[in-house]
This record gives structure tokens, sequence and C-alpha cells, in this order.
């Protein structure tokens, strides 16, 4: 198998297919309990710094956004895989 060797911008047009689907149809596996379930159905804490994902299951955190002056971060918590 030969592959090819690129920079980060090849991620552009990937990440776009990806995210721009329905996102509460995204099945995520949670790493602590080992449940799966679409994102629609976690529980979800915000404020306006913050965004916090929690497994229904377990209450780990799955996923964090923050938000501030500098943009959006994602911070990958217990999720253990998103299903696209």
């Amino acid at each position: 198998m030969t592959y090819e060797l690129v920079d980060g911008n090849a991620l552009a047009g990937i990440f776009t297919e990806l995210l721009s689907r329905d996102a509460t149809m995204i099945q995520a596996e949670c790493g602590a309990c080992g449940a799966t379930a679409p994102l629609a159905t976690t529980t979800v804490e915000r404020d306006e710094f913050a965004v916090i994902v929690r497994c229904r299951g377990c209450t780990h955190t799955l996923l964090t956004i923050l938000n501030d002056p500098a943009g959006s971060r994602l911070v990958i918590g217990a999720v253990r895989n998103l299903v696209l």
C-alpha cells in the first residue's frame, strides 16, 4: 500500500465534510462506562464560557467546548469514539 504525505491543509475538506452533518446523530462512545448513544441524548451544561457534554449513563465529561476571545477550543474528555 502506498500513501501520500501532505501537510495539514489536507484536513480542511475532510473536517468540513465531517462536521457539516447533523451533529445530534453523531454516536459518542464513553470511554469510562462504554455506553454508546447519539449526542442528542447526552447531558449538556452550558454558560457563556463553556459547553460541557456529559455521558448520560455515568456523567463523565465526554467533551468540553471552551469559548474565549481568542476562539473556541474542543477539549476531548472521556469520549472514546465519535461515529459520524
